[in-house]
């Protein structure tokens, strides 16, 4: 078979791991070493999970009648979480009440709800398996670009094996579930092991790996060379599409660059797993476990500043729930209602929805321990737990609850309290374009409304555009 110029250049950036698999359109631009900030940057992780997250279980069992009936009724109210204890999945969060932000009623009927949801809660439109269907950055990318990091952004996942986007991959690199731009998607890590592998190859041990990474330096330096003779040769549309493959290739070097500089920190910061997480087959909880640390080490290492962390997905085979351990959960089973092994689909929702609080609790700690400026790193992070596709298994959209953990520098008016905005359809109500309209607009994005409109909305002469006026310091 012939090997062309463009398919030697794109084997070529294959071949240079997770990190190159993007066209030019999907990178961003190099960042210049001179214009790193003189403050620490903001860090945010989105953890986010299918299957639904009931609205009722957020709630402090210590309400007294009156917040019940107001909590039934969908009417707006807020108290301090102080007084009040917390529902028993969510205790590992105890000790982070200052922090804790319980908030209740955004609706997200303009995403795509039901089973799956792909970029639509990250994205506010409405979204399907075709990248077509892709419309903006997804929020995450957005806060990426407000605090540039030499890799912009991570993504992991627990892939689902039917159903969902993508399918059928547990272990490798896939299409993830949030978005770089307009039919642009993003690619997350199946596997902790490969995670691992990828971000932190430039200081490998292993020999075999350091000359792999050599070679693969080498390589981009050929067809950087080669693309830059190229255009010398060729005008108008060929020259356009050469030029932004020549950039791509010269995205992915600066970011190698930046990364080389890095030396120290990432052999500091290394993720040291056992063996259970390098694994091909480990259990759910392992896996979650696993990718965590590698989210840890991406932060405290500097490797960027936002990561987005799939938990799980509607068709993922849940493996590891206590009581259930020589079981594979299917999830829509238990969106269904059904009992697996004698145990209640309520109670498999609380155990592995408490775990994900563990996982919380630890990335909390983590970065409450690391020095940084006059404070900890975990000051200056914003941590998001939500549904990806609404309140229920079969969701409508009405309403998507958000678990949130932040620091004391985060700009928005938050911190310990048990939030609820009005029901869908009442005077007041918000969206889940209004809630990432404020955090945009809090951490220096003045976008006077991210994403879609509700044009269900209109009917109860709702302004939907804007921030979330009571959350705005």
């Amino acid at each position: 078979m012939t090997t062309t110029r463009r398919t030697f250049a794109q084997q070529a950036l294959l071949g240079t791991g997770a990190l190159a698999l993007l066209p030019s359109a999907l990178l961003p631009s190099p960042l210049q070493a001179e214009a790193q900030p003189t403050k620490p940057p903001m860090r945010f992780i989105f953890l986010h999970r299918g299957n639904g997250l009931f609205p009722h279980v957020l709630v402090p069992p210590t309400f007294s009648p009156e917040l019940k009936e107001k909590e039934q009724k969908k009417e707006a109210f807020e108290v301090d979480l102080d007084q009040h204890d917390l529902p028993d999945w969510l205790r590992p969060l105890s000790a982070h009440k200052e922090n804790l932000t319980l908030l209740q009623g955004l609706s997200g009927k303009m995403c795509t709800t039901g089973h799956h949801s792909w970029c639509s809660s990250l994205g506010v439109f409405k979204a399907n398996e075709r990248v077509s269907s892709i419309r903006w950055a997804t929020v995450d990318f957005e806060l990426a670009r407000l605090f540039p990091s030499p890799l912009e952004h991570i993504e992991l996942a627990c892939f689902p094996l039917d159903g969902g986007n993508p399918r059928g991959s547990l272990n490798g690199i896939a299409q993830g579930f949030s978005a770089r731009g307009p039919q642009q998607p993003n690619y997350a890590f199946g596997s902790p092991r490969v995670a691992l592998q990828e971000l932190f190859k430039s200081v490998s041990t292993n020999a075999n790996e350091q000359v792999k990474y050599q070679l693969q330096r080498k390589v981009l330096e050929f067809v950087s060379q080669s693309e830059q003779s190229r255009l010398q040769a060729v005008t108008g549309v060929e020259q356009a599409k050469i030029e932004r493959y020549s950039d791509a290739v010269e995205a992915i070097r600066e970011r190698d660059r930046q990364v080389d500089l890095m030396t120290d920190a990432l052999r500091q910061h290394i993720p040291k797993l056992d063996d259970k997480y390098l694994s091909d087959e480990m259990t759910t909880y392992d896996r979650q476990a696993g990718h965590t640390e590698v989210l840890l080490s991406a932060l405290i290492s500097g490797l960027t500043n936002v990561v987005a962390f799939t938990l799980d997905e509607l068709g993922h085979h849940y493996t590891g729930i206590p009581g259930l351990e020589n079981e594979k959960v299917n999830m829509h089973d238990v969106g269904h209602g059904k009992m697996i092994g004698g145990v209640a689909a309520e109670v498999i929702r609380a155990r592995s929805e408490e775990y994900h609080m563990t996982l919380v609790d630890r990335i909390v700690t983590r970065l409450k321990s690391v020095r940084e400026g006059n404070g900890t790193m975990f000051d200056n992070t914003m941590l998001l737990y939500f549904p990806d596709s609404g309140e229920t298994h079969h969701s409508l959209g009405l309403e998507f609850p958000f678990v949130v953990v932040s620091g004391r520098n985060c700009p928005l008016n938050i911190a310990r309290r048990y939030i609820r905005l009005p029901g869908y359809g009442q005077p007041g109500h918000k969206t889940l374009g209004n809630w990432y309209t404020s955090i945009l607009n809090a951490y220096g994005n003045p976008i006077a409304h991210y994403g879609d409109l509700d044009a269900g909305l209109a009917k109860f002469h709702i302004d939907q555009k804007g921030p979330i006026p009571q959350l705005m310091s």
